[in-house]
């Protein structure tokens, strides 16, 4: 495999959100390991699910994909995977009886997405896209993403 691209300005953002999806996994696979109360990281996963990846899919899927032909094979598959990664959260959030398995699941699932994203769509997008289509890219980037600040009180993970 040839040396990777450098990552694009209009991409950096995504980026760093998605350093933050990896820690999500981390929390919740950490937590699981320390046999904490399934309640308190299904909390978690809420809270962060609804403030930060469900934002985070939002500005993807309505102005980041777009960029892309709709029936682009990749494009395709990362649409698919936010819809599977909303299904395993909503199984989660619904009292799911094998809660812990599915947490482990999710975390999994979520780790694979952002290696996706990262490894092959955004480097499929800096060599399909524009340099023009780039720069409205980063402008909406720009514009819309808003850096990821938590506010959880109840750090389980932590030893």
């Amino acid at each position: 495999m040839g040396k990777p691209l450098k990552r694009h300005p209009a991409l950096i953002p995504l980026s760093q959100d998605h350093h933050f999806g990896l820690l999500l996994g981390w929390k919740i696979r950490r937590g699981i390991k320390k046999e904490v109360e399934k309640d308190r990281i299904v909390k978690y996963l809420d809270y962060y699910v609804s403030s930060h990846l469900e934002p985070h899919f939002q500005l993807e899927e309505r102005f980041i994909f777009s960029f892309l032909a709709k029936n682009d094979l990749m494009r395709k598959e990362a649409e698919q995977q936010h819809v599977d990664l909303r299904n395993s959260v909503d199984r989660i959030l619904s009292g799911s009886e094998n809660a812990f398995a599915d947490l482990e699941q999710f975390a999994e699932a979520l780790d694979a997405h952002i290696r996706f994203e990262e490894r092959k769509l955004f480097q499929h997008m800096q060599v399909e896209l524009t340099e023009e289509d780039l720069a409205e890219l980063e402008s909406r980037v720009k514009r819309i993403h808003e850096k990821i600040k938590e506010n959880w009180k109840d750090q389980f993970w932590e030893n």
